[in-house]
């Protein structure tokens, strides 16, 4: 199993920034691959950002240039990098972690771009 707590989500205007962060109970680097989706108000969740531990990513068409997916072992942590936000970009964003036994979620943050 792992536990996963999001943080740094907020209010931020267009065009600001904000760096979400997810700690892991465990090494990250046991994990296979770990991801942020994000869902806003009546619509669906959606895959924002993923990387394998390999350190093979992926990257929604909606956030390719302006967010980063990276991972530093030693604090156990995931993060999103998200620069140029959009108000489109306003959702609740969760990660997750895929494991050999299950997929486990982190309770998620809020991030609202508005000016």
């Amino acid at each position: 199993q792992v536990q996963l707590v999001e943080s740094g989500g907020g209010l931020v205007q267009p065009g600001g920034s904000l760096r979400l962060s997810c700690a892991a109970s465990r090494s990250i680097f046991s994990l296979n691959a770990m991801g942020w989706y994000r869902q806003a108000p009546g619509k669906e969740r959606e895959l924002v950002a993923s990387i394998t531990r390999a350190g093979n990513s992926y990257y929604a068409d909606s956030v390719k240039g302006r967010f980063t997916i990276s991972g530093d072992n030693a604090k156990n942590t995931l993060y999103l990098q998200m620069n140029s936000l959009k108000s489109e970009d306003t959702a609740v964003y969760t990660c997750n972690a895929a494991t050999v036994s299950g997929v486990y979620w982190g309770q998620g943050t809020q991030v609202t771009v508005s000016s």
